[in-house]
């Protein structure tokens, strides 16, 4: 899922674009000319790592849950809470990181980030507790929702001038982290003695090596793009109720929390799934990766395609008829197309680009998508809670993946329904 979820692209997107380039901008504290090449090669390649890290540590824990709920006697119903950690870590701290750049400086805050990921992957397995296994998680999220925020930021403060390509960069990074994580994990695992410990400490080292090209910019603390004081301003003192008299606005918000909602219960209980139904556990990982790696070619294709329709509904609906065929093959016959449903599953996830696409269409000026951006993906992530959580207090009581797999296909209706509404040609200044 570049989760991401590639989180916030549309997110101060025109407001960046109006900030005066200065020349110097890219130098650190000091210096009296741009970057040297050497310099900015360091932040690409810390790009690309962080950008691997934002996702292996839902994906790999979705890879061994079934291990995890067993070391940690942890029933179905706290599972479901654990895989509902992502998106109230995402709402909750993700809109921190704004303010963090200004004071710290966003390359700092992203050093922070990588720590935070790799000291919570070290401490979750080995905390001997559930309660502690979900802090230490939460930590680990909250290094990833800040990162993932300002990926965008840092990609336009260093590279104006290859904004796409740089974007697009991380973002295949971002799928193919979430990618490998879920395919490793479990022969990682094996190959390392057999031990679920293990198999999720491991990708603390990655988080750990993410750390080093951000130690550059720890001290540069030079306001980070998109927050120029006039915009800014503008976006925050807008009234803070008025953009909620808008219903394409509210069909945004709930489209992005479905999608997301859809996400998470993929990555966090899509592997159990294959599992109970006789799928080894090192395929049902692959199948995970699969779902996962979809979002890499698609996620350049979608909003390309969407941008050039006046109208987005017929793609809304293309991805949630592939949600819910590929749900319902998961309920009838889930190892026997398992390849299938896994591919389809993963074109119903690329409703997140989509979703991204259409925040940035649906406002005409820089302050209405700033503040249409807001509205949608933390209202959106705070609906996307209780799905998970729910999906594993469903699997508790009826012993089967009956009644969660019908939640899952059920969702996909609204869904659509939201996206339709969202989809259509009109500006939330019309409405508001």
């Amino acid at each position: 899922m570049p989760d991401d979820e590639t989180q916030t692209p549309t997110l101060n997107r025109e407001a960046i674009a109006r900030t005066p380039h200065d020349s110097r901008a890219g130098a650190l504290p000091g210096a009296a000319e741009g970057p040297s090449p050497w310099l900015l090669r360091l932040i690409a390649v810390g790009l690309v790592l962080a950008a691997l890290n934002l996702r292996p540590a839902i994906t790999s824990l979705g890879a061994l849950l079934e291990e995890v709920r067993e070391g940690l006697h942890m029933s179905g119903s706290v599972a479901g809470v654990l895989t509902s950690v992502p998106p109230l870590c995402f709402a909750v701290f993700g809109v921190m990181a704004p303010r963090l750049a200004r004071r710290f400086g966003a390359g700092a805050v992203v050093c922070a980030g990588m720590a935070a990921i790799a000291v919570g992957l070290v401490v979750r397995p080995y905390i001997g507790s559930t309660a502690g296994f979900l802090a230490a998680s939460a930590l680990a999220l909250m290094g990833i929702a800040v990162s993932n925020i300002l990926m965008p930021v840092i990609v336009k403060r260093w590279f104006p001038d290859r904004v796409g390509t740089m974007t697009g960069l991380y973002s295949m990074a971002l799928a193919l982290g979430t990618a490998l994580a879920a395919a490793l994990t479990v022969p990682v695992t094996g190959a390392l003695g057999g031990s679920w410990q293990t198999g999720l400490v491991v990708w603390a080292v990655l988080a750990a090596v993410a750390v080093l090209p951000w130690i550059v910019l720890v001290r540069d603390r030079t306001p980070a793009p998109g927050q120029p004081a006039p915009v800014a301003a503008n976006a925050t003192e807008a009234p803070a109720l008025k953009i909620t008299r808008s219903r394409t606005a509210w069909g945004l918000a709930w489209f992005f929390g479905l999608q997301a909602t859809a996400a998470y219960i993929t990555m966090g209980w899509m592997p159990q799934i294959f599992r109970d139904a006789g799928v080894s556990a090192g395929t049902a990982g692959l199948l995970l990766a699969v779902t996962m790696a979809m979002g890499v070619p698609l996620a350049f294709v979608i909003p390309r395609v969407a941008s050039r329709l006046k109208n987005q509904g017929p793609i809304v609906v293309v991805l949630g008829l592939c949600g819910l065929i590929g749900y319902s093959g998961l309920y009838l016959a889930p190892a026997a197309g398992a390849w299938v449903w896994a591919l389809l599953l993963g074109v119903a996830n690329c409703a997140f680009p989509l979703a991204l696409t259409m925040i940035g269409m649906r406002a005409r000026s820089g302050a209405g998508v700033v503040r249409l951006s807001a509205f949608a993906q933390s209202t959106g992530y705070l609906l996307s809670i209780p799905g998970p959580l729910l999906v594993g207090v469903l699997y508790q009581h009826s012993g089967g993946w009956g009644l969660p797999i019908a939640l899952m296909a059920g969702l996909m209706i609204p869904q659509m329904v939201a996206g339709i509404l969202a989809g259509r040609d009109r500006t939330i200044e019309d409405e508001c």
